[in-house]
């Protein structure tokens, strides 16, 4: 199967579907990623920038990603770029990998390029354009939690991550830059922490949700 992560920004993927994707590699799929923003001076540094182009590097070969699209739209800046423009960057991207399953942002995260990322994808992703079986809302910490006055997170759909949690916070070691001290969200600790939590709604050790836009089954 041909899989498809959409992330506004390095490190989504990995909070997000770290242990899923790290899952879908050892099962012999194909992995692609799209991340849409990246930072610019003086907001980051020229070091810092040049750090997270490692950083992205590192983590492709961890989770075994097969290909990365680099949009270079500007960070937290999304609002600022016509809709339309951002829709046909995915569609294109969409048309040319046609994948199975989507894992794209969910709609309710406080940070914005992540509720318009969540609508493009759906423009690209629309059946009559291409029927991928599945498209799957992934949750972040510190922008779905944060963000559930604007739309509760309600997951639906379970992925059992016992045997590739350790791959998962390997990932999120690889971003240094990102990871933070206990108890920010983005924390190793807090990362296990949620993966627990989904664990017990299931009844394993660790999870991760989603929240299902979209299945079609034949």
């Amino acid at each position: 199967m041909k899989i498809l992560v959409i992330a506004p920004h390095p490190d989504d993927e990995v909070l997000g579907c770290g242990g899923t994707l790290a899952k879908h590699c050892k099962q012999g799929d194909e992995i692609y990623l799209i991340i849409a923003t990246k930072g610019y001076t003086p907001d980051w540094t020229k070091e810092y920038l040049e750090i997270r182009k490692k950083e992205i590097e590192n983590v492709k070969k961890i989770l075994g990603i097969k290909k990365i699209f680099f949009l270079n739209y500007p960070t937290v800046k999304l609002d600022t770029i016509p809709q339309k423009e951002i829709n046909d960057a995915l569609y294109k991207i969409v048309n040319q990998v046609k994948p199975d399953i989507v894992y794209i942002p969910f709609k309710g995260d406080l940070n914005k390029d992540h509720r318009i990322l969540f609508e493009a994808s759906l423009v690209a992703l629309r059946p009559i354009n291409h029927k991928c079986k599945k498209i799957l809302a992934y949750e972040v910490l510190s922008e779905t939690e944060w963000g559930q006055e604007i739309e509760i997170f309600k997951p639906n759909v379970y992925v059992d991550i016992t045997d590739t949690i350790d791959i998962k916070l390997e990932a999120m070691k690889a971003y240094k830059s990102e990871l933070k001290s206990f108890p920010h969200p983005r924390s190793l600790e807090a990362i296990k922490a949620l993966a627990i939590k989904r664990g017990s709604e299931i009844g394993v050790k660790y999870a991760e949700s989603f929240y299902l836009v979209r299945e079609i089954i034949k």
